[in-house]
C-alpha cells in the first residue's frame, strides 16, 4: 500500500512564521505515516511540466527552521495559475489559464491532498482548485491580517512589532531636528498595521484606508502641537490610504500581479510641509515588515495552524481553512472567505483608544 502523499506550498509575499507552520505541518504529517513534500514557489512550478520541483520535506530538513524568516519553498506573487503572464516573441504579455498543468502535475506526482498556506489571492487561487478536484486546506498567512474570519494571520504580529520599533526610532531624530516624520507602513487596503504599529508608537496621526483623510485635520493637529511646544510630529500612513474624494497611490501594474501601491507618504510629507511650513521627511518601511525571525506570538500561532491543518487533512476536512477564533482552532469553508477582506471597524475600541488620546485619523 502506497503511503499517504502530503503537499504544502506557500504563495503570496512571504510571512514570518511560514517556516514554522510548514515544521509544524511535516512533523505533524510524518508522524502519522505520511510522506510530505514541499512544491517550490507558490504553484508556479507546476505550471511548466519541464520544471516541476517537488522537495522531500524529512525531520532533517525542517530542522532548526521555526525562528527562520521567509520560507524554504520559496513562494512567488505572480503565480496565479488561472491568470499566468505569458510572454510571447513580438513582447506582448497575455494572461492564459494553466491550471490544468496544476492539476496534472499534482496527480502524476501522486500527492493526496495539499495544504495551502497564503493569503486572500492564495486563498481565491485554492478555492478554485478545489473546484478542479485537488483537496485543499487552508492556513492563513499575510502580514495585512486582511483575511476574514481569523482573529489573526501569521506574520502579522511580527510586522506591527517591527514597524512599532522603526516609528520609535524616527520619533527621537523627528524631535531632535523638529521635523515632520511621515512613515508609509504596508497592508495594502486594510489599516492593520498602521493602526496596531502606529497606536503603540505613540503616532500623532495615523492614516488608513478604511478612512479618507484631509489635509485640514491634519494640519490643525500639527498646529496643535506647536502650540503646546511639541515642534515635530510623527505621521504613519498605510499605503493603502487616500484622500477624500482620491484614489490610492500606485506604482504601476505588472501582468499577473495585483496594482502595487506605494507613493502616499512622500505627497503626505510634501503637502504637510507646504501647508505648514515645517521641515518634512518620509520614509518607506517596505519590506524590511516582513523579513527577519518571528515573533513568539507568530511562532506559536504558526505552529499551532500547521498542525491543525494536518489534523483537518486526517480527518478528510477538505475545502477548509484553519483559523483561530477566540484562541481556539475553528475550520471555516474556503469558499466563506475567498474574495473578502476584513477591514479595520471604525467602532473598534482601537479606533476609539486612539481617538481618545487624541490622534487625529485624517477626518
Amino acid at each position: 500500500m502506497n503511503k499517504f502523499k502530503l503537499a504544502i506550498n506557500t504563495g503570496g509575499g512571504d510571512a514570518p512564521g511560514l517556516n514554522a507552520a510548514i515544521r509544524a505541518s511535516t512533523l505533524a504529517g510524518i508522524g502519522r505515516g505520511w510522506d510530505v513534500w514541499g512544491i517550490s514557489h507558490g504553484y508556479g512550478s507546476f505550471t511548466d511540466p519541464n520544471t516541476r520541483q517537488l522537495i522531500q520535506l524529512d525531520r532533517d530538513r525542517v530542522r532548526g527552521i521555526t525562528l527562520l524568516g521567509g520560507t524554504i519553498l520559496g513562494t512567488a506573487n505572480r503565480g496565479n495559475p488561472f491568470e499566468m503572464p505569458i510572454k510571447h516573441d513580438d513582447g506582448s504579455v497575455t494572461l492564459e489559464d494553466y491550471s490544468d498543468f496544476v492539476v496534472d502535475g499534482f496527480k502524476k506526482a501522486g500527492l493526496d491532498a495539499l495544504i495551502a498556506m497564503g493569503g486572500d489571492g492564495s486563498m481565491a487561487i485554492a478555492n478554485k482548485l478545489i473546484q478542479k478536484g485537488i483537496p485543499i486546506v487552508g492556513i492563513p498567512k499575510t502580514i495585512d491580517n486582511d483575511l476574514p474570519g481569523t482573529d489573526a494571520t501569521l506574520g502579522f504580529d511580527t510586522a506591527v512589532n517591527i514597524a512599532t520599533e522603526a516609528i520609535d526610532r524616527i520619533s527621537t531624530t523627528a524631535e531632535a531636528h523638529e521635523r515632520i516624520m511621515v512613515v508609509e507602513v504596508m497592508g495594502r487596503y486594510a489599516g492593520w498595521i498602521a493602526m496596531h504599529a502606529g497606536l503603540s508608537a505613540t503616532a500623532d496621526i495615523i492614516l488608513l484606508p478604511e478612512i479618507p483623510f484631509s489635509f485640514e485635520s491634519m494640519v490643525r493637529k500639527v498646529e496643535e502641537r506647536e502650540s503646546q511646544g511639541r515642534h515635530f510630529a510623527i505621521v504613519v500612513v498605510a499605503e493603502g490610504a487616500k484622500q477624500k474624494e482620491g484614489s490610492v497611490f500606485t506604482k504601476g501594474k505588472v501582468e499577473g500581479q495585483s496594482e502595487q501601491l506605494g507613493g502616499v507618504a512622500e505627497y503626505v510629507s510634501k503637502q504637510l510641509s507646504d501647508r505648514t511650513g515645517k521641515e518634512s521627511r518620509h520614509i518607506v518601511l517596505g519590506h524590511l515588515q516582513r523579513g527577519g525571525s518571528p515573533s513568539t506570538l507568530d511562532r506559536l500561532i504558526s505552529l499551532r495552524l500547521g498542525a491543525a491543518a494536518v489534523r483537518a487533512v486526517g480527518d478528510g476536512d477538505f475545502g477548509k481553512i484553519v483559523m483561530i477564533q477566540d484562541g481556539d482552532i475553528v475550520r471555516v469553508p474556503i469558499n466563506d472567505i475567498a474574495g473578502k477582506m476584513k477591514c479595520v471597524p471604525l467602532d473598534s475600541d482601537t479606533v476609539l483608544t486612539a481617538r481618545e488620546l487624541g490622534i487625529s485619523l485624517g477626518d
